[in-house]
């Protein structure tokens, strides 16, 4: 399969954030932004993998400056690193002072996809080929992060079976 270039899944949404969106600080509510993330990275993973995808996991949301309603939001997006079947996308938010043009780096995100063929299953995606040096930097580093991921589903999972189930009332 041959590899595409990180540029074929690139997407870049632009949010207005509106009165109803925000908190009593007048910020976005995080998980207003959460959804628009998991919106653009299964975008990129869908561009990339040409296939149904589904999140496998958010790796990490890091708020790191306020989304005011006087801001737009820029949400861009773009597959870095890519195992057998599953893509890591990478989400930068940044936010515009509509009346300044101030722009700042709001959040960041990871997220992982994994393609799924026609029956439901993971099937294989292609490689990905940064070209810039942001690009070259995150698939540098994706590998590690894959490691982290693998061991905290599998923290996860132990954890899973320990928790209950039941109903508070029910105990």
């Amino acid at each position: 399969m041959k590899p595409k270039f990180v540029k074929e899944s690139r997407v870049i949404k632009t949010h207005l954030v509106l009165p109803n969106e925000t908190n009593n600080h007048n910020t976005l509510f995080g998980g207003i932004l959460m959804r628009n993330v998991d919106e653009v990275a299964s975008i990129s993973a869908r561009l990339h993998s040409r296939t149904d995808v589904v999140t496998a996991s958010t790796d990490s949301v890091d708020f790191l400056n306020p989304i005011y309603q006087s801001d737009a939001v820029s949400l861009e997006s773009f597959v870095t690193w890519t195992g057998k079947t599953s893509m890591e996308i990478f989400v930068k938010i940044i936010a515009e002072d509509f009346n300044s043009g101030d722009r700042r780096m709001a959040a960041t995100a990871f997220l992982t996809f994994v393609s799924l063929g026609e029956d439901g299953r993971p099937i294989p995606v292609p490689g990905v080929t940064p070209e810039t040096e942001e690009e070259m930097k995150l698939n540098k580093t994706g590998h590690e992060r894959a490691k982290i991921r693998i061991e905290r589903r599998k923290q996860s999972k132990e954890m899973a079976e320990f928790i209950t189930t039941t109903k508070p009332w029910e105990k």
